[in-house]
């Protein structure tokens, strides 16, 4: 995967630039990914290289979270209890993702090749990575 400096062309950065000054038009209301092309005239490749970038901007610079949800597309977000659950659901999301390829893909691999090192390594750490993942999830419920 590409760092965030390899990501950030002036390209994308302009689209990041263009993305944060439509969604601070729309404030408080967030705008679906449709809005986000329209209002700022971009395709929609270009949106999310911009969408990307501006992540990686707002981590930098500590501004507010971009959130996403069903109900209000994307806006900037302040509010505790919209962070976390927003947080909550993309733990749900990646969790359901790492089980899903442990089983189709690391599972089937690790049956054909059991002796194989590099199997036993990422059938390790993604065992890891599920156990954190359920662990954040449990204590978020409780």
């Amino acid at each position: 995967m590409p760092r965030a400096s390899e990501r950030r062309s002036a390209a994308s950065q302009r689209h990041a630039d263009t993305i944060r000054f439509v969604l601070f038009e729309a404030r408080p209301a967030g705008l679906t990914f449709v809005q986000l092309v329209r209002s700022g005239e971009l395709t929609p490749s270009q949106a999310r290289a911009g969408l990307a970038c501006l992540r990686d901007i707002i981590a930098e610079r500590s501004w507010p979270p971009l959130i996403w949800t069903k109900k209000d597309g994307y806006r900037f977000c302040t509010d505790t209890d919209e962070l976390q659950a927003y947080e909550l659901a993309i733990v749900r999301e990646k969790l359901t993702e790492i089980r899903r390829f442990i089983t189709a893909v690391v599972g089937p691999h690790a049956a054909l090749q059991p002796k194989g090192r590099w199997i036993r390594h990422l059938n390790t750490q993604l065992g890891s990575v599920e156990s954190t993942l359920d662990i954040i999830t449990d204590y978020i419920n409780a």
